[in-house]
């Protein structure tokens, strides 16, 4: 098969239209999971191909190193070298270099590493509050200024507009704005921003500059371009000077960053401006099952008013899979610990941790699930973390693989990084747990990627894999680590999972409350649950708890895009046994009734009890009060707080029904296999009057 006839193979017709659509404008509406990174470099290897541009003359740009990175992992595949696949801001760092001695003269300003110092003082002049998050709030709403064009002295009124929630007087930021400006500009400093806003000066206000560099790059890519802001559209116009040989792919439902400025306008006014452009819709859903993308649809096909641009409806190719779960909790650590239990029956099962994902709105939410899966020896990662390449082993360990690469090879790659890696503590069977576990999967992984280099480049040396280890270093694309990991909403843009949890979906939360006056800022948070429902390849799993902490007042409501996607009278069905409530879409619920009456039970304290609220209790108080101290032994021991163990209703419905045997230990809701293998021995013998194993 010839180099044209590669690049072609396995396209589906929509992915062929955009690959082979001719030079111009060429507008691709990409919908989650439909393959838009493997289009977009298709179609530049095929451009290069068939002789339309030279590799050199190709700049594409995106909005993280991640997405740059895994861009040119795939042209060099392809074998397409020399075309430029960066974010926006290295783009125009590496111009501005470039460009900066002609233009300006005197030696090129340095960049800030970060702006909080300066933003800091400039807080102090003017008497706005220094504390570390006020500070982060002003550089926010810097940083959301200079992304969409706006001036310190316009920014009041532009604020105002945009009917943006400020974190202080819209004056006095003004006033930090201006003085974070001028300070800056004293110290011969640069900001991210800056990058691009001299960048679009230079080629606006200097002729010779932008004909140099139009002649330079002649076809541009835009990848994400739903999130593009007003400033990163004037540069590109600055690199376009009028032209129309561009690229642009983006899902406006994916829309999730316009509090930093990102507008999907561009995208949707794409044809308007390029009446000629190809305009292509990528539908075919390659990631997710037919029951993740069937709700998927549900949950942005009742987005109001939404424009023509965003209307795709994915369809799922894949082979069917199991029905999405929703499950209701009476409070955060007892929906924490039901999210880890079904994460080890997840792994028992065989799906990896790293292709496990907990997701939630805020990063605060995390802690309840950090424990949880402690409890359970559970590893994981919190992205948004340390940075895989930063830790300290990954430091040494790259040193030492520096060192040994100017020997001549004795083995097979794979083996020769073991080897090297060994004194660092890369043993052949794992440490139990703890810092030195989480070592061992940092070193492993560099194993592994070891063994995909040496599969895909045979005879690959030391020298290579090192090569290729920096690169991803540069480019921030580590290799996954083992752990489940948990992530921001915002965080998991970009990427994907076997399994998903979609976790605390409350009004409140999903959307966030300080959305709630403003009907955009509602939509956007929709779209951000539809991201999250599109990440899942198979497993998706969505909750929510009616109480933040374990016995509180139960005052939360599931969040209202939930409502059409399970029946309003949905008691999120209780699974015999379970600690949850849990239900696909069509299932009905399991009706519980009380051991006094028979009535149907609905509430969670009923349905843990066992029986109505307004039913006789035949509580055993004496072993009620040996439960709580062994409880709190048992807390104290294990260092949590006496809820992980037990919450006060299953230990009232322990002394009511004092179980005999596991099976009746089980029957009791909130008491799952994990509890039992911990805990059934001691609650068993202080039911029939002992003190209890652990308890000593």
């Amino acid at each position: 098969m010839d180099a044209e006839g590669r690049l072609l193979e396995d396209l589906d017709p929509d992915q062929l239209g955009a690959v082979t659509a001719p030079r111009g404008p060429v507008c691709v509406l990409a919908g989650a999971g439909t393959g838009k990174t493997r289009t977009i470099t298709r179609r530049i290897a095929y451009l290069v191909d068939r002789g339309h541009v030279a590799p050199g003359q190709v700049l594409a740009v995106t909005f993280t190193k991640r997405a740059a990175g895994e861009m040119r992992t795939r042209l060099r595949a392809l074998g397409v070298s020399g075309a430029q696949a960066v974010t926006f801001h290295a783009a125009a760092l590496r111009q501005l270099r470039y460009f900066w001695p002609r233009v300006v003269g005197d030696a090129p300003w340095e960049l800030l590493d970060g702006k909080l110092r300066l933003v800091g003082q400039a807080a102090n002049r003017v008497g706005a509050p220094t504390s570390a998050e006020s500070l982060r709030d002003l550089a926010s709403e810097i940083e959301w200024a200079k992304a969409s064009l706006v001036t310190p002295d316009d920014y009041p009124v532009a604020v105002s507009k945009a009917r943006r929630d400020v974190p202080l007087p819209a004056e006095q930021i003004s006033r930090v704005y201006q003085g974070y400006e001028q300070l800056k500009t004293r110290a011969r400093m640069l900001d991210f921003d800056d990058l691009l806003l001299h960048t679009a000066a230079i080629l606006e206000e200097h002729s010779d500059v932008a004909v140099e560099f139009r002649d330079r790059y002649r076809c541009f890519v835009v990848d994400e371009y739903q999130d593009v802001t007003p400033l990163q559209q004037r540069v590109l116009d600055g690199w376009l000077g009028g032209r129309d040989d561009l690229t642009v792919v983006g899902d406006a439902n994916q829309t999730i960053y316009s509090f930093a400025g990102a507008s999907p306008r561009p995208l949707l006014d794409f044809p308007r401006r390029f009446p000629e452009a190809v305009v292509v819709r990528l539908e075919r859903d390659y990631r997710s099952t037919p029951e993740v993308v069937s709700l998927a649809n549900q949950v942005i096909g009742a987005a109001r008013d939404r424009p023509a641009g965003s209307r795709l409806r994915l369809i799922g190719l894949r082979p069917p899979g199991p029905v999405p779960m929703f499950s209701e909790f009476d409070d955060e650590p007892t929906e924490a610990q039901a999210v880890a239990e079904r994460v080890g029956a997840l792994l028992r099962n065989g799906v990896a941790a790293s292709e496990i994902a907990i997701l939630y709105r805020v990063n605060a939410q995390s802690e309840a699930y950090e424990q949880a899966l402690t409890e359970k020896q559970i590893p994981y990662q919190v992205r948004g973390g340390e940075r895989f390449f930063a830790r300290p082993e990954i430091r040494q360990a790259m040193m030492s693989l520096r060192s040994a690469a100017g020997g001549a090879p004795t083995a097979e790659l794979p083996t020769v990084v073991r080897e090297v890696l060994k004194p660092h503590g890369l043993s052949l069977e794992p440490p139990t747990g703890g810092a030195q576990r989480e070592r061992w999967e940092s070193l492993l992984a560099l194993v592994e990627l070891a063994e995909e280099l040496d599969s895909v480049t045979p005879g690959a040396d030391l020298a290579r894999f090192v090569g290729e280890l920096e690169m991803r270093a540069e480019a921030q694309h580590p290799p996954t680590v083992e752990g489940v990991t948990l992530a921001s909403l915002h965080a998991a843009k970009g990427l994907e999972w076997d399994a998903v949890f979609l976790i605390g979906l409350t009004d409140g939360t999903v959307p966030i409350q300080h959305a709630d006056t403003d009907e955009a800022a509602i939509e956007e948070e929709r779209r951000l649950l539809y991201v999250g429902v599109t990440r899942a390849r198979e497993h998706l799993w969505l909750s929510w708890s009616l109480s933040r902490t374990a016995g509180g007042r139960r005052s939360r409501r599931r969040s209202r895009f939930l409502y059409g996607l399970l029946p309003e009278d949905h008691p999120a069905a209780r699974s015999i046994g379970g600690a949850s409530r849990e239900a696909g879409p069509a299932r009905r619920a399991v009706r519980v009734e009380c051991r006094v009456c028979g009535d149907a039970l609905t509430s969670t304290p009923a349905i843990k009890l066992g029986r109505c609220a307004t039913c006789p209790s035949d509580v055993d108080e004496e072993l009620l009060e040996r439960l709580k101290k062994w409880r709190a032994a048992r807390a104290k021991q294990l260092r949590v707080p006496p809820y992980v163990v037990f919450t006060d209703t299953t230990l009232t419905a322990i002394a009511e029904q004092r179980p005999a045997d596991t099976g009746g230990l089980v029957a009791i809701s909130g008491i799952g296999p994990s509890k039992l293998d911990k805990y059934g021995a001691d609650v068993l013998a202080l039911v029939k009057g002992g003190a209890g194993v652990g308890s000593t």
